[in-house]
């Protein structure tokens, strides 16, 4: 009893220190214990426990008796322990065992995957699932601005029609949802200030948006270079791209990637062969010339049409020059440019405003101005407002843009792009440097120079380095030049750009000689009268490329023939200081051709010399009347100047066999211009 009760009394009365100690521990373990406690997983650790089984879980003798063949009655032996302790194993150790046995087998089926699904049956759910996204889209767009990703997901798939019906999915979303103000970007600066909840709410929709937007732009690009075979209804992915991309360009110009959008119609139109694309991309981007009020859209685009062209060598379709002529801001432009400088016209030098009495302001008052004045800023940067200034500067570089564009081509004599470029120097007339007027009209006698030394030469040597050209180029561009339609062009254009503005003032200082250009019509005038295309407005050898839609350059040789014509002799600057030896060399001449033309190209011809003996009665009356003739010699109706021809030493006979003519037409002008002569 002595020593159980030394015993308990040792261990129950512990010392002071191991008492401390033993409360010290406990508290640490506790503290311990609690800290570990929030990272424990009890869920997890259930899962991985070691279930237990059973012992006599697979003993069981109630099994289905079998009968021998013997006719003996046994029972179905119990499967052996080896077996039961072989099924008894946990879950997680029998999916770690499988795992590394069959991700092999696993990644080697999902590679040989084939969906089961047909085709039809996943263009169908895919048309349903692109419309229930499309649909919340439109419905809310901030709320759900994530369908946006959803909907590009679908088109990751390798089926063509699903794919399309994704882009043009992606194009009516866009078209809806895409404000009418550009997005910037925002820094890293700004994400972190501090913003309501509304705003913050705008930022994050604006973000996913250009982010969105900019994807399906690299995409439509990706997919327009793209050579994919056509699906049941003739339509390509690539077609389906173009035709995204020049929606967009022309429904939402003002928005962001709008230089991504121009680069993918810019290749189309590179191209040497055109075809439905090229000319949906044309049509675009005239489109957007005419109805560009800001201009920076066309400035981008001209350039990049520019900067293709010199890149391609001017191996371009005549159609891709022409949308020079488009352009909306080239007629609102008050300056005067050539190729390399621009020159304002102003009504007057800006007078020096005095300066006001300097009001005072506060400190607060200043900084509250300030920041006004940037919010301004930003506001109409967003609103893609241009001011004056600025509108004129991006006017400018376009200007210098076609200017160069057009000179290069005169200067490189491009057959097929001739007519383009002075039809387009004889529309812009108004806008071109009177320094640049020398430099451009001896461009444009040197083309008619060569043109007479390319006719002049033997025609089989010319037809065979051309067709050695046109064979080595391999392209659809006509390998003969329509010599007289660009002499035609030539002379138009040099009495246009004297017409389109006051240059006429400036022609004596300037030492303009329009000579050349009369003389060379005067001496082509018979020969153009045996023309059997003259009435055509594109000859035989003119590509087939060339778009019908094209609104220059379709003018018959008849019309070019008339315009030259007028300017020469009804010039609208001096119109009653024309000499008479010329106006009545002209008129015998256009007389005698009028025998040789069709029946329309010589109405057209005594019309106008009705128009020219009306304002000019006294100086050509006298080919009508032999008793008023004041001239001596002979009449040479082949010399190579017009004074040198001696009109006045005949007298217009033609009109007795005109009157003869097959169309009534023609007999019914003829009568009004001997009587309106007789009259006068």
């Amino acid at each position: 009893m002595a020593v159980n009760g030394s015993k308990r009394r040792k261990l129950a009365h512990d010392s002071d220190d191991e008492q401390d100690q033993h409360g010290a521990s406990s508290k640490r373990a506790q503290k311990d214990f609690f800290k570990n406690a929030s990272n424990w997983n009890l869920e997890q650790d259930y899962e991985l426990k070691r279930r237990k089984s059973k012992k006599n879980a697979g003993d069981s003798n109630k099994l289905p008796q079998i009968k021998t063949t013997d006719g003996r009655v046994e029972l179905l032996q119990a499967p052996q322990a080896q077996d039961d302790d072989a099924s008894i194993v946990s879950d997680t150790e029998w999916l770690e065992g499988r795992d590394e046995a069959e991700s092999e087998p696993e990644e080697a089926e999902e590679a040989d995957d084939v969906p089961e699904v047909p085709e039809p049956q996943q263009i169908r759910e895919a048309q349903e699932e692109l419309a229930k996204l499309a649909t919340s889209v439109n419905e809310n767009p901030e709320e759900n601005v994530a369908a946006l990703k959803a909907i590009a997901k679908i088109g990751q798939s390798k089926i063509p029609t699903i794919q399309m019906l994704t882009l043009m999915t992606q194009l009516a979303v866009y078209k809806d949802i895409i404000p009418g103000y550009r997005i910037r970007r925002l820094s890293e600066e700004a994400l972190k200030e501090k913003v309501s909840k509304e705003v913050r709410q705008t930022r994050q929709f604006e973000q996913s948006l250009v982010h969105g937007y900019h994807a399906y732009v690299l995409e439509l690009a990706r997919c327009a270079k793209a050579e994919t075979k056509p699906v049941q209804g003739g339509k390509s992915l690539a077609n389906v791209a173009v035709t995204c991309a020049c929606t967009l360009v022309t429904s939402v110009p003002h928005f962001n990637f709008r230089d991504e959008l121009l680069k993918i119609l810019v290749g189309k139109l590179s191209r040497r062969r055109v075809d439905a694309d090229a000319a949906r991309c044309r049509e675009a981007v005239r489109k957007l010339f005419d109805e560009d009020e800001e201009g920076r859209p066309s400035l981008e685009a001209a350039s990049l049409l520019a900067k293709m062209m010199k890149a391609r060598e001017y191996q371009v379709d005549e159609g891709a020059l022409n949308l020079f002529l488009s352009l909306r801001l080239l007629s609102e432009f008050s300056g005067k440019a050539s190729q390399d400088r621009v020159d304002r016209l102003d009504d007057g030098a800006p007078q020096k405003v005095k300066k006001s009495k300097r009001e005072f302001r506060t400190k607060r008052e200043r900084k509250s101005i300030k920041e006004q004045k940037a919010l301004e800023k930003d506001m109409a940067q967003a609103d893609a407002l241009v001011g004056h200034e600025e509108r004129d500067r991006m006017q400018s570089e376009t200007l210098k843009i076609v200017f160069a564009t057009y000179f290069r081509v005169l200067k490189l004599r491009v057959p097929h792009l001739m007519g383009a470029v002075l039809e387009g120097l004889a529309k812009y007339s108004h806008l071109i440097n009177q320094d640049f007027f020398g430099d451009l009209l001896e461009a444009l006698k040197d083309l008619i120079r060569h043109s007479d030394e390319d006719a002049d030469a033997d025609p089989a040597d010319g037809e065979q380095g051309e067709e050695a050209e046109g064979a080595d180029d391999g392209d659809d561009y006509p390998s003969s030049r329509n010599l007289t339609r660009e002499a035609l062009l030539c002379t138009v254009t040099a009495f246009a750009l004297l017409a389109g503005q006051d240059a006429h003032n400036a022609r004596r200082e300037l030492h303009l000689d329009l000579s050349f250009f009369t003389t060379h019509l005067f001496r082509t005038l018979l020969a153009l009268s045996t023309n059997a295309d003259l009435e055509n407005a594109r000859p035989a050898s003119t590509s087939a490329s060339a778009a019908p839609s094209s609104r220059v350059n379709v003018q018959t040789t008849t019309v070019l023939l008339l315009r030259s014509l007028t300017g020469i002799l009804l010039p609208p600057w001096n119109i009653r200081q024309v000499p008479p030896l010329r106006l009545a060399a002209f008129t015998k001449q256009l007389m005698t051709a009028a025998l040789h033309l069709p029946d329309k190209s010589a109405q057209a011809l005594i019309a106008l010399v009705n128009d020219v003996t009306a304002t000019h009665t006294s100086k050509v009356s006298s080919l009508w009347n032999t008793e008023e003739r004041k001239g001596d010699g002979r009449f040479n109706a082949l010399s190579e100047t017009v004074e040198g021809s001696n009109p006045f030493a005949t007298t217009i006979w033609e009109g007795e066999l005109l009157r003869k003519h097959f169309s009534p037409k023609v007999r019914e002008g003829v009568k009004l211009l001997e009587k309106s002569v007789s009259t006068r």
